[in-house]
C-alpha cells in the first residue's frame, strides 16, 4: 500500500481493509478467541457434553491441521508472488495492486494462517492443562468445523488458482477497476463541485514540498472549510495528478493562516504510487499499457491487443450511456474542480494501441471498429473518435501495404469523416 498523509479516515480504513494483512489479523484473532473459548464455555453450558475420545486424539488432530496448515499457508504465499510476478512481467505492474487486493486469495491466506493459529493454541492449551473434560469435547467439535472450512477454502482456492495472474484473469481485473473508476467519474465528474474552468487572479495557494500523487479528495471537508472561513476553494490537484510546489493542491480566496493550510492539506489523501477508485485515467492507461506490452517486437501478441481493445469498447460504452438522471446535482457550492478531459482519456486508451500496433493490421482494424461503435453509443463525442480514427489511419499509411490500408479505412466505415 502507498504511503499516504492526510485524507479522511473512512479513506484510510477503507484501503486498510483491501490488505491481506488486516484480513489475516482478524482471522487470527477470531482464531485464538475460538481455541480458548472451549475451556470456559463448557462451565457456562447447564448440561455436560461429553464424548469418548480416544488417548490424545484431539492433540493429533491439532498437530496434523498445524502441521498441514504450515504447508498449505506457505503454499499460498508461493502462488499469490508468482502471480504477482507473472502480471508484472507478461501485463502491467500497474495490475499488481488489484491482484494483492483479491478477497479471494486474501481469505485463503487469512484462512491457512487463522487455522495453524488455532491449532497451535489449541495444542500449547492442551499441555498446560487449561482445557476440562468437557472442554476437550468441545475443542474436538471445533477442530472438526475448522477443518471443514479449510476443505471448502481450500477447494475454492484451487480452482481460483486456474486462473489467478493469467493474463485474462488480469485483463478483467483492470477492466473492472477502470470501469467502475471512469463510471463514478462519470456521475461525479467534479465530485459534487463547482466546475472550475478558469482560475481567480486573487486566490492564494496551498501547495506541499514533496511531489506527491493525489489519492483522493474529501470535497465534503472543503466546503466545510469554505464555509467556516467564508472563502471559496479552487481544487488544483484531481486524483491522478501529481501535487508540488509547482502544481499547489488547492487555491483559496483568503490569505490563508498555517491553520487552514493543514486543514486544506488534510482533505488531501496523498501518496507515492497512483491508486484506481477516484482516478478515471490509471485503470484506461493500464489497459493501454498491457495492449503495449503484447504488441512489442519480444512478446508479438496481437490477440491480446484485440481483447484489450475489446475491453476498452466496453469501459467506455458503459461510461457514455450513463442516464442523465445519474448524474450528481451541486452538492458543495463553495469548492471548485477541474474536469478531467474526454480527449484526454480517448488518447490514453487508444493512441498507444494504435502506434504500437501500426505493423498489425488486425489490431488497427478492430480499433477502428471500436471508435465507430463507440461514435454510435455517443454521438457527443463523435469529432474527438474521429479524430482519432484518422490517427489510426495515418498510421497504417506509414506502415501497412495499399490493400492493407485499404481494409483499416473501410473498418471505420462507409463514410468516415477523415
Amino acid at each position: 500500500m502507498a504511503n499516504t498523509s492526510g485524507g479522511s479516515l473512512l479513506i484510510h480504513v477503507q484501503r486498510a481493509l483491501r490488505t491481506v494483512w488486516a484480513r489475516a489479523i482478524a482471522f487470527t484473532g477470531a482464531a485464538v478467541l475460538f481455541a480458548l473459548a472451549a475451556g470456559f464455555v463448557g462451565a457456562w453450558i447447564p448440561f455436560e457434553i461429553t464424548v469418548e475420545l480416544g488417548q490424545n486424539s484431539v492433540d493429533s488432530i491439532l498437530q496434523i491441521v498445524a502441521t498441514a496448515m504450515l504447508t498449505a499457508t506457505t503454499f499460498s504465499i508461493t502462488a499469490m508472488v508468482t502471480a504477482y510476478s507473472s502480471a508484472t512481467t507478461i501485463a502491467t505492474p500497474r495490475s499488481t495492486k488489484l491482484l494483492i487486493a483479491d478477497p479471494t486469495s486474501q481469505t485463503a491466506l487469512s484462512t491457512f494462517t487463522g487455522a495453524f493459529v488455532f491449532a497451535l493454541v489449541g495444542i500449547i492449551a492442551l499441555s498446560t492443562g487449561y482445557y476440562t473434560e468437557q472442554g476437550r469435547t468441545i475443542l474436538f467439535f471445533g477442530t472438526l468445523v475448522v477443518i471443514g472450512v479449510i476443505v471448502i477454502t481450500l477447494l475454492r482456492w484451487i480452482g481460483h488458482l486456474a486462473r489467478f495472474g493469467r493474463m485474462a484473469d488480469v485483463i478483467d481485473r483492470v477492466e473492472d477497476a477502470a470501469s467502475t473508476a471512469l463510471t463514478a467519474y462519470m456521475r461525479r465528474p467534479t465530485l459534487g463541485a463547482r466546475e472550475l474552468t478558469r482560475l481567480p487572479v486573487s486566490s492564494f495557494p496551498i501547495a506541499v514540498t514533496d511531489a506527491r500523487y493525489v489519492i483522493a479528495v474529501d470535497v465534503a471537508r472543503l466546503d466545510a472549510l469554505a464555509h467556516e472561513h467564508d472563502c471559496e476553494v479552487y481544487v488544483g490537484a484531481t486524483p491522478g495528478t501529481i501535487a508540488d510546489v509547482l502544481h499547489p493542491l488547492a487555491h483559496v480566496t483568503v490569505s490563508p493562516s498555517a491553520a487552514l493550510r493543514d486543514q486544506v492539506r488534510a482533505a488531501f489523501t496523498l501518496g507515492r504510487h497512483r491508486d484506481y477508485d477516484q482516478d478515471p485515467r490509471l485503470g484506461v492507461i493500464a489497459l493501454a499499457e498491457i495492449g503495449s506490452r503484447a504488441l512489442s517486437p519480444g512478446t508479438n501478441d496481437p490477440g491480446t491487443a484485440i481483447e484489450v481493445t475489446a475491453a476498452l469498447q466496453r469501459v467506455f460504452s458503459q461510461a457514455f450511456t450513463i442516464p442523465d438522471d445519474d448524474v450528481a446535482e451541486l452538492e458543495h457550492d463553495r469548492v471548485w474542480v477541474p474536469r478531467t478531459q474526454v480527449e484526454d482519456l480517448l488518447a490514453d486508451a487508444f493512441r498507444p494501441l494504435a502506434r504500437d500496433g501500426a505493423g498489425f493490421v488486425e489490431v488497427l482494424i478492430r480499433i477502428q471498429k471500436c471508435l465507430v461503435a463507440l461514435a454510435e453509443t455517443a454521438p457527443e463525442h463523435r469529432a474527438l473518435l474521429d479524430r482519432l480514427s484518422a490517427e489510426v489511419q495515418a498510421r497504417a499509411r506509414g506502415a501497412l501495404r495499399r490493400r492493407e490500408v485499404a481494409a483499416v479505412r473501410d473498418a471505420a466505415g462507409p463514410t468516415p469523416s477523415f
